[in-house]
Formats: structure tokens, sequence, C-alpha cells
């Protein structure tokens, strides 16, 4: 496709074009004149470098028009754009998806996210709100979504390879694992058969969850070796005396 002239009497208005960008950047943010491309009929735009600090590639873009027959220059937009190489922040991610484990602090909630994978719904919906409802409280659940199949596994991986697994120092050091102390409350459900919750107010882990084969120095059938009491009374060395005879000097 064949690119459009340049207006001539737009395109020798560098000047005017360079004004028209120093009144946005202000004085030394205008750098050199980089070119001039056709826009349409009687429409062009000036390119020129960009000098502001941190604005590395950056170029500023001034579109100039004029009416027919008439040779008198409007300014009809000034912008500054990226070039190929220019210095742009990163993308944009919006906060729900920022939001990382362990950023939650007190007062605040978290967006819903309708299509959790994690989640899967814990009735039989009818179509009806009421109607499922209804249901919904009879049966004591008073949960529209429960844990899915995928949830649980991700959690249990989580769990496991987490802190109070196999793999934490507590657990590699203890006398003992969590599967035979009396503190051990074991979780319902599918989870029952790996997963369990801490009951003893001396263990690091205590409420919280904790694998079959963790453990720690708190377990309730471990113990210390016992040290051997002292039966009998310390025996002080006695210290002896030689008499020696001393004569004075007159």
């Amino acid at each position: 496709m064949r690119t459009p002239v340049p207006d001539q009497t737009l395109a020798e208005a560098v000047d005017a074009a360079r004004a028209a960008a120093l009144e946005i950047a202000g004085t030394g943010g205008v750098g050199d004149h980089l070119d001039v491309q056709s826009e349409g009929d009687r429409v062009v735009t000036h390119w020129f470098g960009c000098l502001s600090p941190g604005y590395r590639g950056w170029r500023w873009a001034v579109t100039l028009a004029r009416a027919p027959r008439s040779r008198a220059v409007s300014v009809s937009e000034v912008h500054l754009l990226p070039g190929s190489d220019a210095l742009l922040s990163p993308q944009w991610v919006p906060w729900s998806q920022r939001i990382a484990p362990g950023d939650l602090a007190a007062g605040m909630v978290l967006p819903k996210v309708e299509d959790d994978v994690r989640l899967e719904w814990g009735f039989a919906a009818t179509g009806e709100q009421d109607v499922d409802a209804l249901a919904l409280w009879e049966l004591g659940l008073g949960r529209p979504r429960v844990l899915s199949m995928a949830g649980r596994d991700e959690a249990a991986q989580r769990w496991y390879s987490g802190a109070h697994g196999p793999s934490d120092p507590f657990a590699e050091q203890a006398p003992a694992r969590c599967s035979s102390c009396g503190f051990y409350l074991p979780m319902a459900g599918a989870l029952r058969a790996v997963f369990g919750v801490c009951a003893n107010e001396w263990s690091p882990s205590d409420g919280q969850v904790v694998s079959l084969d963790h453990g720690c120095g708190a377990h309730s059938e471990a113990d210390v070796e016992a040290r051997a009491e002292q039966t009998e009374s310390p025996i002080l060395d006695e210290l002896g005396y030689v008499e020696v005879e001393r004569t004075l000097d007159p």
C-alpha cells in the first residue's frame, strides 16, 4: 500500500508542533524532531523525543490539521506515547489476583470467587431460590458451597508439605509420631486417614492440622531419661599443715 504524502504546509510547521509539546512538557522536556507522519487529508503528526527523566524511549506526538484552502495550522492533540524500546511499568494486576496466602489482616475481606474450583455446591439446586433456601435450612448445612475434590486435594498437599507434615524439623527429631499421641484428634471424612488436630497446649502445633507422621517433643508417651540422683554428701579434701620453727631477727 502506498504511504500517503504529508500535507506540505503542516509538515513544515515543526516549530508550531514543538511549541504545543513544550506547553505540556515544560522547558527541557522535548527533544529533537524525529519524524512527521500523514494521518489523512490535511492532518499530520509530528514526533519529538522525550527528555523527561524516567521516560526513556517515549515520544511526544503532536497532531496538526488545517481547513481546506487555509494555511492556518491548528493543534488537534498532544500525547506522550511509548516507543518500541520505551521503559514501561509492569502490567497492572487486580488486587484480587495479587493477594497471596498470609496477606489477610484483621478487617480485610477477600473478594468472592464464583467459579472457585476448590468448592462445589453442597446441595442439588432446583432452580427456585426459595425452595433451595428452605432445603438448605432443613438439612442444617448452612453453606451453599462445600469443598470439591480439587479443593480438598490442594489443601491436603499444602498441609502435608508444610510445617506440620513429616518433613518439618520438629517431626524429623521427634521421639514418636502423632499417630500414637494421646493429644491427636483425628479429622472427620476422607482426610481422617491422613490428618488430625493437635490438642496439646505444650506443642508448637496446638490447635493446628497435623499429619499422622508428624511429631514433636510434646508427645504424650515420650519422656526424657531420668537423671541419677546424688545419694552421698559431697566430700571436701582436708587441708593439712606442717609446723615450722621461725627465728626472729634481733
